[in-house]
């Protein structure tokens, strides 16, 4: 499998109590996290380019052609 096809793209629908670290409508990567699904939150890498949880709630999972997903995943 490559790594663009283990990794999940989220997309940011909400930020209230966020604001300085995630922005809304912007693509995030989402690292597996099997402890933190368990209480509804999702390890995604937000602006500083570290990962953190939260909630679920405030992300949509999106679903991207390969070609475009690479791309992305390389910006």
């Amino acid at each position: 499998m490559t790594k663009t096809r283990a990794k999940q793209l989220v997309i940011c629908v909400d930020n209230d109590g966020y604001a300085a670290s995630l922005e809304k409508r912007k693509i995030y990567v989402v690292l597996r996290d099997a402890a933190a699904d368990k209480h509804g939150m999702l390890r995604v890498v937000d602006e500083s380019g570290e990962d953190y949880l939260y909630p679920k709630a405030l992300f949509r999972p999106i679903a991207l052609p390969q070609a475009v997903k690479r791309a992305v995943l390389a910006a």
